[in-house]
């Protein structure tokens, strides 16, 4: 009896899991005839499956059918999926016909890559086995026995492993790179005979022209981490982050028109001396310790992360990248102080940018149709959405973004590193173009960055054999620079992943001592000289310099970087509650020292439990942490009686009677 000509589904298909989602590929379909026979067909189709959307979508078809190969495939890296071998179909029909001439299964390993979509075969295994598990013991692979040939099966045993490709950096980007460094330890040596006292090693004499300012500022802002990390984002997703960038706009009048008149017209070293000046001396301690902890905790992440990614892509040891980066860093500080960091800084943003505008133009260079194509791809593939509309506080959506404007205002009102910028220009009028310089540029280097991100990602599109499957994600940019680059070109080039890294560490270590000596030293040790603060200033340089980069080899050598990771995060709470003290200190007169040491502290808890016991965005955590802050410290100020410290001259509602100090 005939059983008509109908479909079975899916046989023998292959899987994988990689980035949280399900993928299912390949495999056979029976087709059963009227005359009761059945028809193999061989399938090339492939899906993916979304746990949290709970969504099934089709993704590109494999080259080639493979069913029955070892399974489960295998993640590589973390956005690459392997399938090794299984039956292609092109001996099907003549199994019978060849028996023990059949030449044997696929030989051929395929890889899929889930952010292009797109499929390469990478290379080929000593013999092709089917339905024979495949085992990933740490970076290796294991396929036993298995059927080689229809109806024999192998008693072999196969160990493959996995490894990372590493580029031979050129002698001509050697030569670019220790080039450029001579340049940064030139700077300090030229200024190392200008920083006379305190004076000049933390404020450079206030004699800084705004436009420097402003691109130190920025500089210190875009650490390296940022600079591998923008392209990776865009070239991984969208462009939704892009918004979030536009923040920094957004909070620079409040800064200028709030924040800054105090800063300048206090005539203060520190931000922290305000919250003395406004509460008392506790407050400010606590405010000073917490900046120190998260600076020193800052600082062997931004070496330890770039350092990774350099020596992955150029072949450099990481230890030589960290100790090159770390001692460079402490050198030309300790020579110049802030003057050095910031025209250091300047130097840094140029070759930055600089590197990353050259990449984008040789990118668009090397694609067919150009700008066209990369708009076109672009669109297609939705890598330009930035608005997301949907009501969901755990997805980085358009509410969460805005509201994440907020926290814009803690590097910006609270970070030393940030705020002595502002002091090292003449006067007010010059910090307000710096704040104002930083803003604009802000602007351009987002659509700069971004663009990168989504010409990278139409350029390996087209050429997904190009790739390195053992890279992160965040190493994609580096990659093209050592790979795709002219010699010499990619070494200045890199150059600009060590500049990211130098201006957010050197910035770190004259702001640490400058916060140590300014508001403890000096606080607490009354009659010293001067020249004593400046020599416990550049030895504290050298001390931080030396436990940063210390920090990071330790990182490398333990593998802690998730620890470390942990205690960033759980710092990086507090930075809410710090802004939290100077919006209380600012806009509020009747908030107390009492109520701001309550506030600092339960924003801290709250934070806590936003991150633990909630699935908010981590963009949402710094708004959290400054309004609860704000809320909690205002309301114990309310209820508990505490000090009754003049605030003339110390609110925005007395700011006309600021009373200058010092």
């Amino acid at each position: 009896m005939g059983c008509g000509r109908s479909r079975q589904g899916h046989r023998r298909p292959d899987a994988a899991a990689q980035d949280g989602a399900f993928y299912l590929f390949s495999g056979c379909e029976l087709l059963c005839r009227n005359d009761g026979t059945v028809e193999r067909e061989y399938l090339t189709d492939a899906y993916r499956y979304d746990p949290e959307g709970k969504q099934w979508t089709r993704v590109s078809d494999l080259p080639q059918p493979v069913t029955g190969a070892p399974s489960p495939g295998f993640s590589l890296g973390q956005s690459h999926i392997a399938i090794i071998g299984g039956d292609n179909g092109v001996n099907a029909n003549r199994v019978m016909e060849l028996k023990e001439n059949h030449s044997g299964f696929s030989l051929d390993i395929l890889l899929y890559h889930t952010i292009t979509d797109t499929w390469t075969i990478a290379g080929t295994l000593p013999a092709g086995h089917i339905t024979t598990p495949a085992i990933k013991w740490g970076d290796n692979i294991i396929i036993p026995s298995g059927e080689i040939k229809p109806g024999v099966r192998s008693p072999n045993v196969y160990f493959g492993t996995t490894c990372i490709i590493k580029s031979r950096f050129s002698p001509l980007n050697y030569t670019a790179l220790i080039i450029y460094i001579l340049i940064l330890v030139y700077i300090g040596f030229y200024l190392a005979g200008r920083e006379k006292g305190t004076e000049g090693y933390f404020l450079a004499g206030r004699r800084i022209p705004w436009w420097a300012a402003g691109m130190s500022i920025f500089g210190t802002q875009l650490s390296a981490i940022t600079f591998m990390a923008i392209p990776a984002k865009a070239f991984a997703t969208n462009w939704q982050y892009f918004l979030m960038n536009m923040g920094i706009v957004a909070v620079a009048p409040i800064i200028v028109w709030f924040f800054l008149p105090f800063y300048r017209r206090l005539n203060i070293t520190t931000a922290y001396e305000y919250l003395e000046m406004r509460f008392n001396c506790a407050v400010r301690l606590v405010a000073s310790a917490l900046f120190i902890m998260f600076q020193l905790g800052r600082m062997g992440i931004i070496l330890f992360l770039p350092a990774i990614a350099l020596s992955t892509v150029t072949g450099i040891n990481i230890y030589i990248c960290i100790a090159t980066m770390g001692a460079l860093c402490t050198l030309y500080t300790v020579l110049g102080g802030i003057e050095a960091v910031i025209w250091t800084d300047v130097l840094q943003v140029f070759v930055l940018l600089g590197g990353a505008a050259l990449s984008l133009i040789i990118i668009v260079m090397n694609i067919d149709g150009g700008i066209g194509e990369i708009l076109k791809t672009g669109l297609v593939n939705e890598k330009f959405m930035m608005f997301d509309w949907r009501l969901n506080f755990s997805l980085p959506v358009v509410w969460v973004i805005l509201i994440s404007w907020l926290g814009q205002l803690i590097p910006y009102s609270s970070d030393q590193t940030v705020i002595q910028r502002y002091l090292t220009t003449k006067n007010e009028r010059e910090s307000v173009k710096s704040i104002w310089t930083n803003a604009f540029l802000c602007i351009p280097a987002s659509i700069l960055f971004f663009g990168v991100g989504t010409a990278l990602f139409v350029f390996y599109k087209g050429r997904p054999e190009q790739l390195n499957p053992m890279l992160s994600t965040d190493s994609i940019f580096p990659w093209f620079i050592v790979q795709e680059l002219p010699p010499g070109v990619s070494g200045i080039v890199t150059a600009g992943v060590f500049a990211a890294a130098m201006s957010s560490l050197d910035s770190s270590l004259n702001s640490i001592s400058t916060v140590i000596v300014t508001d403890f030293y000096r606080r607490l040790k009354q009659n010293v000289t001067d020249h004593a603060c400046l020599n416990l200033a550049r030895l504290l340089t050298v001390l931080f310099g030396v436990i940063g980069t210390s920090t990071a080899f330790l990182m490398v050598a333990s593998d802690i970087s998730s620890l470390w990771d942990l205690f960033l995060k759980i710092l990086g709470l507090i930075g809410g509650g710090l802004t939290g003290l100077f919006v209380l200190g600012i806009f509020t007169s009747r908030t107390n020292s009492t109520g701001a040491m309550i506030g600092i502290f339960t924003s801290a808890g709250v934070q806590y439990l936003v991150q633990s016991k909630t699935n908010f965005h981590f963009l949402l955590y710094s708004a959290t942490g400054i309004i609860s802050c704000v809320i909690a410290g205002y309301i114990a100020s309310l209820i508990i009686p505490s000090d009754k410290n003049s605030t003339e001259g110390l609110t925005i509602h007395t700011l006309n009677k600021i009373i200058r100090h010092k």
